[in-house]
């Protein structure tokens, strides 16, 4: 009971000193109940020694312990019980219950098995959730609304030097911007909570509305901007700041801002024409005329964002400069090496922003970890369930850098005819070893990602060379019912025969002995990449130009050829099939073959859950049967079966995430998201 009464008083002199903002959020958002009760009266009795606002600011030391409580809002980028886009798409297929999680790491996957709903909606960051199994996200307003009382008394401290105050602010700034972002991307037009209200402000106020389209994506750019202005080129100390905001990255988070609000889901959207308010407001643009203009503003933010990172010393990843002993190693490895680094090694130049919390990514890296040896599956090694669908195996290109069904060395191949790896192909297959033709001839990022049934593993331990002057160095991933990877129980095998090889650091260990356990080696999970700014440069350049150039193909030629790819006019020219030779030389064929080059550099990164809505592709791409191979086949006839494992709904309004069903109550201008 004292605890609660100070919990009460606590609340009651919060809600003072910051002009009662809480019932502001009561009436937009549902909270608590007793708040409700009180009056402004009671709030002038407030109990003596009890922690106010002027305490948070009364120096240093409590405004940066305030300024730490406002980032823990981030969402958690990157944690498959949290962040939607780890399992809420295509990409992955996992186990409803994981062994030795102690979080329902599945959850989330109900978004594409169609458990979304508006009584608990799944990955709710608009209001925090009591029920335990839904409760997966913090409310971003309250963190917003946190934010609002940093800036307006950030001030106070009387010890806080005008630099560090500043950039303190600026850090804040870019919070609030990155949170209204998020809420924005997830549920489209949103209200902008520019300033936290007082108690007496008027009903019309305090219930806000959601604001129009445009109105969202210049607010939050302007935060942005005030941002990068007050934050430093990069962080000034590494050992303590990695994670935290620089200029890179406000421009960075810009220039994705300006493309999600240029891309077809929000810009001139006819299916949204008729979404609108009470007060006759159309939240989603229709005038064409300011289409182009938009993809224009996109591509300048973009430039403007990559010429500050290149500045910044940000630069694409390159293994043979991170591992020095690469000389030893072939060709096929290091650049099958090149994009599970840039994704893995922690703080490497191309992460422009990383999320450095990462709860759980030693869960993650050993849901995607196979077992090396028979004491790993006693428990203290690899889980193995972490399981990429054959949709994503087939979406990477083939050796010649094409999709399979553009390439004519493909044309009339049976994909799942049995082949026997040669001692040339030993780089990426067990020599002498039986798999399908799908698994044959594949770009290097395929075999840095996907671990299949007969390929190669580099990692655990056996780094120092590959197979190139012993046949048998490198670990094989075995995955037939019956082999040491094979399936086993429902928590701890692959659902698909695949495992997500891009997630494991290579230097992780799993011991000879079960007793050595599982070494971890952790990252910051990548949030922007200085590859994914490239592509979406090129996407913007060659939206706003009435036919690619050059400058459009320079930017994802730069990610290609780090992967050992040539570039895309060349590669299409010689080895596509007759009608395709000259996709590249189109707007249209070009648009699909960089949004292809992001799914692939990007693969289970996060960033096909959102690009596929922001495209409109989701309908289409999210429809389609999730498949697999039959785990439970023992014999490369009985095994190599494609298996359909879910029939997905996407629905148009699946594109954004719908608000929970009684919010409606605290406050009547609010919208439900379209076709909710």
């Amino acid at each position: 009971m004292k605890n609660f009464i100070y919990q009460v008083n606590k609340l009651v002199n919060h809600l003072k000193k910051t002009s009662c903002q809480g019932f502001k959020m009561l009436l937009l958002f549902p909270l608590a109940g007793f708040g409700a009760f009180l009056s402004c009266d009671y709030l002038d009795v407030v109990p003596d020694n009890i922690p106010t606002i002027e305490h948070a600011f009364r120096n240093r030391v409590e405004a940066q312990n305030y300024k730490y409580g406002c980032f823990s809002f981030m969402p958690d980028v990157g944690n498959m019980a949290q962040d939607p886009a780890m399992l809420g798409c295509d990409e992955i297929w996992v186990p409803e219950l994981i062994a030795g999680a102690d979080i329902n790491v599945a959850q989330l996957k109900g978004i594409i098995t169609g458990n979304q709903g508006t009584n608990a909606p799944l990955a709710n960051y608009w209001v925090s959730q009591r029920n335990s199994q839904t409760n997966v996200a913090k409310a971003l307003w309250t963190g917003i609304s946190d934010c609002n009382i940093f800036l307006e008394n950030i001030y106070e401290p009387f010890d806080l030097e005008d630099s560090e105050r500043n950039k303190w602010r600026g850090e804040i700034i870019f919070l609030k911007a990155y949170l209204h972002y998020w809420l924005f991307r997830q549920y489209g037009p949103v209200p902008l909570m520019k300033n936290n209200k007082s108690i007496d402000s008027p009903s019309d106020e305090v219930q806000q509305y959601r604001e129009p389209v445009d109105s969202c994506v210049n607010y939050i750019a302007s935060l942005l901007d005030e941002a990068a202005a007050l934050l430093p080129l990069t962080v000034e100390d590494p050992s303590s700041e990695l994670g935290f905001p620089d200029k890179c990255i406000a421009l960075a988070l810009k220039a994705e801002l300006l493309t999600l609000a240029a891309s077809p889901l929000f810009n001139c959207n006819p299916d949204y024409a008729d979404y609108g308010d009470n007060r006759g407001v159309q939240l989603f643009p229709q005038d064409r005329s300011q289409e182009q203009a938009k993809w224009q503003r996109a591509a300048e933010a973009l430039k403007m964002a990559i010429d500050v990172s290149h500045e910044g010393l940000h630069a694409l990843y390159d293994f043979p400069v991170d591992y020095p002993s690469a000389a030893s190693l072939s060709r096929e490895t290091i650049l099958s090496m090149q994009v599970r680094g840039a994704f893995t090694i922690p703080w490497n130049p191309e992460i422009i922003w990383g999320n450095s919390r990462h709860n759980n990514g030693g869960l993650l890296q050993r849901m995607s970890s196979p077992y090396f040896t028979s004491y790993h599956s006693s428990g203290s090694g690899g889980l193995r369930n972490y399981s990429p669908t054959l949709n994503i195996v087939e979406q990477f290109y083939t050796k010649n850098g094409l999709p399979i069904e553009d390439d004519a060395e493909w044309a009339g191949k049976n994909l799942w005819s049995i082949r026997t790896a040669t001692e040339s192909e030993r780089q990426n297959i067990r020599q002498g070893y039986k798999t399908i033709e799908l698994h044959f001839d594949r770009e290097q990022r395929f075999y840095g990602a996907i671990s299949f049934d007969g390929e190669t593993y580099f990692g655990n331990s056996r780094i120092t060379q590959d197979n190139t002057t012993n046949a048998g160095y490198m670990w094989v991933t075995e995955m037939k019912n019956g082999q040491l990877n094979g399936w086993g129980s429902t928590d701890r095998s692959s659902l698909t025969g695949y495992i997500a090889k891009k997630m494991v650091h290579f230097r992780n260990s799993m011991g000879d002995n079960a007793v050595d356990g599982y070494v971890t080696n952790y990252y910051a999970f990548p949030i922007i990449r200085l590859a994914g700014l490239y592509l979406l440069y090129a996407e913007a350049l060659n939206e706003v130009k009435d036919a690619p150039d050059a400058e459009v193909y320079e930017y994802i030629d730069r990610v290609r050829e780090r992967t050992g790819l040539e570039g895309v006019v060349e590669t299409w020219s010689e080895y596509a099939v007759a009608d395709k030779k000259n996709k590249p030389l189109t707007k249209e064929g070009m648009r699909d073959i960089i949004r292809r080059e992001r799914i692939n550099e990007l693969a289970f990164e996060g960033a096909r859950f959102w690009d596929m809505r922001r495209w409109k592709m989701a309908k289409e791409y999210m429809n389609r049967p999730i498949r697999g191979l039959n785990v439970m086949g023992s014999t490369d006839d009985d095994f190599y079966q494609e298996t359909v494992l879910f029939e997905p709904k996407f629905e148009l309004k699946d594109y954004f995430f719908p608000l929970r069903a009684n919010t409606f109550l605290y406050n009547i201008n609010l919208l439900q998201s379209p076709g909710w």
